[in-house]
C-alpha cells in the first residue's frame, strides 16, 4: 500500500513500474499515468527531481576497435579484432542515415533531457494497439547507456545484470543518462550511439555495417541503406541477414516500418517512401575476416602478431596484450615490402610446389637496420590438412609463431670463418683435410663451459673420392670440406665459435640453448630463415648486427604515434666482416653455387646441405638486402630425406643446397633488387688478411707445373678442388659419402630434434 501511494505522488515511478512489469495491464495504467502527468501540471523534469535522482558518472571504456596492420607503404595487409569495428565522426555519416536511425529510435531526441517520458508512454500505447514492436521506448541515450554497460561486462552474470528488467537497473540506467547528456550534447551522444550499436552480420558500429551490408562507407548510405541499417538495432539477432532467408525477410519488414516512420514524420515524401520499399534488400555480404589466415602474408602477420603478445611493453601479461591488439584500435606499420614479398613468393612457387611435403620458406632482411622484407613459404597457411596448409610460421622461430626449424647445416660455417679471420688468421692459412677427420680426444673439444665434448670414436667425413689434400680459409670455404672446418675450429675454440654465432644472432628455433658439440660448425641447431639471414646481415653491414624487426610504428585509437627505430650494435670489426664478405664472394664463381651462378651484383653466401640430405639451405647478402632460404619436410626430416624425390614437379636424385634454395635465392634476389642500386663490397684489406702466417700451404712439387694439374695443390686458390669437398657439386653429381651439402649420404652423429641423434657433414 505504501509502494502505491508513492507512486500516486510520483507519476515518473509509475510510469518506470509499469514499463518493467511489461504487462498489457501496466501498458494502458501507463498510458492513462501520462495525462495525469500532464493534468497535474507536473514536467518530465520535476518529476524526476521527485524521485530525488542524481546523475551518476558513467565509466565508458574506449570501445573495442579493430587493429590494422599495413605494409611499408601503408596498405592494410591484415586485421585483428574482437569486434569488427572502425568509430567515425558523426559528420562521417550521411545526414540520411542520422534521420532514419533518430526517427524509429528516438524522433523527439533532440527535444527532450536523459528520458522522454511522453514518447516512452506514446510508445508502449503504440505497440500495445498494433500487436507488435513498431516504436521505442528509450530514449537514444538511455540506449547507449545499456550498450555502454554491456560492453564492459567481462562475465555472464555482469552482461545478464546489464540489460535485467528491474526497477534498480532502471533508475541507475536514468541516473547514467543524466549525466551523459550533461557531459555530451546531443550530436556528441547519436555519434557515441551510432560507434556502438550492434547492427548484426558481425558488424558493430555504423561504419562497419555500411561496410558489412552494402559494401561502402557510412558517408554514402543512402535513403534504402540507411532504414535498413535503422531497422536493424533493435533486435540484431533476429534480423540478422546471415542467419538465413526468414531472418531477411525479417530485416526487410523492419526495413518498411522504418520508411512508414519517416514517412509519417515527414522526413521522406510518399513518392519515395514508395520507391525505397519497392527496393529489394541489396545486402552485400561483405566479409571481413579477421586474424592471420585471412593476411595476405599470413607468415609475416603471424611475426608481427607474436612480436605484440610477447612484450611486456603492450601489457602485463598475455591476455592484457592479446585485448590491445585485438580491441586497441591500433594501426601497426610493418616494415613488409611488397615488391620484395612477390619476389621471394613468386621464386618458391617457380621451384616448389603448394603440394609437395617439403616446404621452402625464405626470410628478407635489411643488413644495418633489421628490416624484415619478406617471409615466405611454398604452402599456404592454415589448418586444412587436405589442402597440405601449414598450420604455424615455418619461416621464423617458435617465439613469433614458428616450429622447431631445420638442422642448419653447412651456412653455420661461416661463424668458424669469422671466428678464424678475428683471431688473426689470414686467407692462405690453412690445413691438410683428409678425407675423414677423428679429434685426437675427448679434450680436444669444450664447450664454453670448460667441458670435454669431443668425440674420438666419431669420424667426420668427406668425399669418397679421396683425401681432401690442403685446403685454406678459401678453398676450405668455397668447396665447404667437412674435415677442414672441424680442424679450423679445433684451432680457434669451440667456445670461441659458439660465441662468434650468439653475437651474430644465431639461436635455436625451439628457444632451447645452442648445442655446443664438436659438429657445431657443420650446422647441427635448428633454426628459421629470420635468425639465419639475419646473422649473414652482419657481414652486408660491416659488423652490424641488428635485431630483426617487424614494426615501425604503431599508432593509437587517437592518433598518437610511438616510432620503433632499428635496434643495433657493433658485434665485428668493420675488416673482418670484409674479410669474411671477400672468401664468400667466391662461393659463386668458385664454389659450390657456380653452376648457379650469381645475380649481376656483389653478392656472398654459403650453402648448406645437412647430413642425409634431410633439410638444405642457402644463405646470401649483398650490401642492400640478407635472404636465407630453408627447405625440408615439417613432417620429420630423418624419415623424409631430399632423396630421390619429385619437388615443384622435378625429379631429384639428391637435393643440395644449391639445387633449390640456391636457385629461389637468386631469382628472388634479382627480382627484389630490381630497381635498386647496386652497392660494392668494401675492398679486403690484403695487407692484414693476405697471404698466410704459420699455417702456409706446402711447397708445390716440382715435378709438375700447376698449370698441368687443374686441382693441384698449388693453384692460386689454394687447393680448391670441387671433386673433393662436402658439398659436392651443384648440378647433383652422384652418392659419395660427403655428408653436409656432399653427393651423398654423410656418416655423422650429433642431434635433430625428433630425428635422433644425426649430424650434418661437410
Amino acid at each position: 500500500m505504501q509502494a502505491q501511494r508513492k507512486d500516486r505522488s510520483n507519476p515518473i515511478l509509475a510510469i518506470l513500474r509499469l514499463i518493467i512489469a511489461g504487462t498489457a495491464a501496466g501498458v494502458l495504467a501507463a498510458a492513462v499515468a501520462l495525462p495525469a502527468v500532464g493534468g497535474a501540471g507536473v514536467s518530465a523534469k520535476s518529476a524526476v527531481e521527485g524521485l530525488n535522482l542524481k546523475p551518476e558518472d558513467l565509466d565508458e571504456p574506449p570501445l573495442p576497435e579493430r587493429t590494422r596492420l599495413v605494409d611499408a607503404n601503408g596498405k592494410e595487409i591484415g586485421r585483428f579484432y574482437y569486434e569488427n569495428r572502425q568509430s567515425v565522426r558523426l559528420d562521417q555519416v550521411s545526414p540520411i542515415m542520422q534521420t532514419a536511425l533518430i526517427s524509429i529510435e528516438d524522433f523527439r531526441f533532440y527535444q527532450h533531457g536523459p528520458i522522454d517520458v511522453e514518447g516512452t508512454a506514446r510508445a508502449l500505447v503504440k505497440n500495445l494497439t498494433t500487436g507488435g514492436v513498431t516504436q521505442g521506448g528509450s530514449s537514444l541515450t538511455q540506449q547507449y547507456v545499456k550498450q555502454v554497460l554491456v560492453n564492459k561486462a567481462e562475465t555472464p552474470e555482469e552482461q545478464a545484470a546489464a540489460i535485467a528488467p528491474t526497477l534498480s537497473r532502471k533508475l541507475s540506467e536514468l541516473r547514467y543518462a543524466m549525466a551523459i547528456e550533461k557531459k555530451y550534447n546531443k550530436n556528441q551522444i547519436l555519434e557515441k550511439y551510432l560507434n556502438i550499436a550492434y547492427f548484426g552480420a558481425g558488424a558493430h558500429g555504423i561504419q562497419a555495417a555500411a561496410r558489412r551490408f552494402f559494401d561502402k562507407p557510412a558517408s554514402e548510405l543512402n535513403l534504402v541503406e540507411a532504414a535498413t541499417l535503422a531497422g536493424a538495432v533493435q533486435n540484431p539477432a533476429r534480423t540478422d541477414p546471415n542467419v538465413g532467408p526468414e531472418s531477411r525477410e525479417r530485416l526487410l519488414q523492419r526495413r518498411n516500418t522504418v520508411l512508414d516512420r519517416m514517412l509519417q514524420l515527414g522526413k521522406i515524401t510518399p513518392q519515395q517512401a514508395t520507391e525505397a520499399k519497392a527496393k529489394k534488400l541489396g545486402y552485400k555480404d561483405v566479409k571481413f575476416p579477421g586474424g592471420c589466415e585471412a593476411s595476405k602474408y599470413p607468415y609475416f602477420c603471424l611475426y608481427v602478431q607474436y612480436e605484440i603478445l610477447n612484450n611486456e611493453e603492450f601489457g602485463k601479461n598475455p591476455d592484457e596484450r592479446r585485448k590491445l591488439l585485438q580491441r586497441g584500435g591500433l594501426t601497426i606499420k610493418t616494415t613488409i615490402d611488397p615488391k620484395m614479398q612477390a619476389a621471394a613468393e613468386k621464386a618458391i612457387k617457380k621451384y616448389v610446389s603448394t603440394k609437395d611435403k617439403p616446404v621452402a620458406s625464405q626470410a628478407m632482411v635489411v643488413p644495418g637496420t633489421g628490416e624484415i622484407k619478406a617471409m615466405a613459404a611454398s604452402r599456404k597457411f592454415g589448418g586444412s590438412k587436405k589442402k597440405n596448409e601449414m598450420s604455424y610460421n615455418i619461416v621464423a622461430d617458435a617465439a613469433h609463431g614458428g616450429g622447431r626449424g631445420f638442422q642448419q647445416g653447412s651456412t653455420a660455417k661461416v661463424y668458424t670463418l669469422a671466428t678464424a679471420l678475428e683471431e688473426g688468421l689470414k686467407y692462405g692459412d690453412g690445413f691438410p683435410s683428409p678425407a675423414g677427420y677423428k679429434a685426437g680426444g675427448y679434450s680436444t673439444f669444450k664447450n664454453c663451459k670448460g667441458q670435454n665434448v669431443g668425440d674420438p670414436s666419431h669420424e667426420v667425413r668427406n668425399s669418397s673420392e679421396g683425401g681432401g689434400g690442403f685446403k685454406t680459409l678459401e678453398s676450405g670455404t668455397w668447396g665447404s670440406v667437412n674435415t677442414f672446418f672441424v680442424k679450423l675450429e679445433e684451432k680457434v675454440g669451440l667456445c670461441d665459435v659458439v660465441k662468434m654465432a650468439k653475437k651474430l644472432g644465431v639461436k635455436r628455433s625451439d628457444g632451447q640453448k645452442l648445442s655446443e658439440v664438436e659438429t657445431f660448425t657443420l650446422g647441427v641447431n635448428e633454426v628459421d630463415p629470420v635468425t639465419i639471414a639475419s646473422s649473414y646481415a652482419v657481414f652486408a653491414s660491416r659488423g652490424k648486427y641488428c635485431k630483426p624487426l617487424a614494426i615501425t610504428e604503431i599508432k593509437d585509437r587517437n592518433g598518437t604515434a610511438k616510432q620503433y627505430k632499428p635496434k643495433c650494435s657493433q658485434v665485428l670489426e668493420e675488416e673482418v666482416a670484409d674479410a669474411v664478405n671477400g672468401i664468400l664472394s667466391g662461393v659463386f664463381t668458385k664454389g659450390t653455387m657456380q653452376e648457379v651462378g650469381g645475380i649481376g651484383r656483389d653478392a656472398a653466401g654459403k650453402t648448406g646441405t645437412t647430413d642425409n640430405y634431410m633439410s638444405a639451405w642457402f644463405a646470401g647478402y649483398t650490401p642492400n638486402l640478407a635472404s636465407a632460404v630453408s627447405l625440408g619436410d615439417p613432417r620429420g626430416t630423418k624419415n623424409n630425406e631430399l632423396i630421390n624425390i619429385t619437388i615443384g614437379g622435378r625429379h631429384y636424385q639428391y637435393v643440395y643446397g644449391a639445387s633449390i634454395s640456391g636457385r629461389i635465392w637468386k631469382d628472388s634476389l634479382i627480382s627484389a633488387l630490381k630497381g635498386i642500386e647496386a652497392v660494392e663490397f668494401t675492398p679486403v684489406d690484403r695487407s692484414r688478411f693476405g697471404g698466410c702466417t704459420e699455417h702456409c700451404a706446402p711447397k708445390p712439387k716440382k715435378e709438375k707445373k700447376d698449370d698441368e694439374r687443374p686441382w693441384g695443390d698449388g693453384d692460386p686458390f689454394g687447393d680448391f678442388d670441387p671433386r673433393d669437398n662436402g658439398d659436392g657439386p651443384p648440378d647433383g653429381g652422384g652418392p659419395d659419402n660427403g655428408g653436409q651439402d656432399g653427393d651423398g649420404p654423410g656418416n655423422g652423429r650429433g642431434q635433430f630434434g625428433d630425428a635422433g641423434p644425426i649430424v650434418p657433414g661437410g
